[in-house]
């Protein structure tokens, strides 16, 4: 039997097993939603996202973020006395379809995932959080979360890794691909102001909380997409490429309020109070519910950053 349908069928078992202890099956109206789940890979636990929709009376779809690339569609999903299983095509890893199988019982989803490499990885997964806010915010002044002189504030993504990231004359550079560059604060709304420059071909992003990418990316004169610069990655696509060429400083303001995501790019409004569905690729983890911290990209290639300003609620301290 080939490895992949060992694997397949090892998982089958299993949720077979912890089906046979399932009390309480949940309905289907249970599994609609939007999911944040933990998936342990080799005993280290990645964010995953999941969402679940109804199409028409009956059939079921969705959306999966795996812990890197972008959203996937699902074209089926299954739901039967409690278990969920689909699959999909592989994105960048591998070259088998992934396979996902679980449990829902009381409120929690968990299960496996065979992965397009054929792996077999357990998850975890609960509802999403609403995030609902008041929009009618008072913000307080802006403060500055890079000194301009060194990386005091900041940790790299990976410590066990050379930290290739430099502060040099009022500019965050990442002169080679590497690690991530990590605020030390973590924050939960606020208005950032960050200005970034790359050369040609190169790629970074904006990650709102650790979670939600915002790409920087050199496109200059592309269509906008979703995946392109100024969206949020794989999610939202700008109304305009607002990107100036390659070489040029491309100035961002964006406002988050719980999942309402407002950005304007070099003076361009191009994404307006839109709804962030979950959590991008390259997430630090899936906790939607808490703050997180401003990461910068560095592990795709050469860009730099300044003017880094911050302003949150007045109620909150900064």
């Amino acid at each position: 039997m080939h490895y992949h349908q060992k694997n397949k069928l090892r998982i089958y078992t299993i949720i077979c097993f912890l089906f046979a202890f399932i009390m309480i099956a949940q309905n289907t109206k249970d599994l609609i939603g939007k999911w944040d789940l933990e998936v342990n890979i080799n005993g280290k636990l990645f964010p995953s996202w999941l969402q679940v929709k109804q199409s028409g009376t009956k059939a079921l779809v969705g959306y999966f973020v795996a812990h890197n690339g972008s959203v996937r569609p699902i074209s089926e999903i299954f739901f039967h006395n409690g278990i969920i299983d689909f699959s999909i095509p592989p994105q960048f890893d591998g070259y088998n379809d992934m396979h996902f199988q679980g449990v829902l019982s009381e409120g929690i989803l968990k299960g496996f995932i065979l992965s397009s490499e054929g792996g077999s990885h357990s998850f975890s997964g609960f509802p999403a959080p609403k995030l609902n806010r008041n929009t009618e915010v008072k913000w307080g002044k802006a403060n500055s979360i890079f000194n301009g002189n060194n990386l005091e504030g900041w940790h790299s993504s990976d410590e066990k890794k050379m930290n290739q990231w430099e502060a040099i004359d009022g500019m965050l550079k990442n002169p080679k691909s590497g690690v991530n560059l990590i605020s030390d604060k973590t924050y939960d709304d606020f208005k950032l102001h960050v200005e970034v420059r790359y050369p040609k071909g190169s790629n970074s992003g904006i990650y709102l909380r650790g979670r939600y990418e915002v790409q920087v990316e050199d496109n200059y004169g592309n269509d906008p997409e979703s995946i392109l610069f100024g969206g949020i990655y794989g999610f939202l696509t700008p109304n305009q490429m607002a990107a100036k060429p390659a070489g040029e400083w491309q100035v961002f303001d964006i406002t988050l309020i719980g999942r309402r995501v407002s950005i304007i790019a070099n003076e361009k409004p191009i994404i307006i109070d839109q709804i962030i569905p979950g959590i991008t690729g390259g997430a630090l983890d899936s906790k939607e519910a808490l703050p997180g911290p401003i990461m910068l990209q560095g592990d795709h290639g050469i860009v730099e950053y300044r003017n880094i300003y911050i302003q949150q609620p007045k109620e909150t301290k900064p």
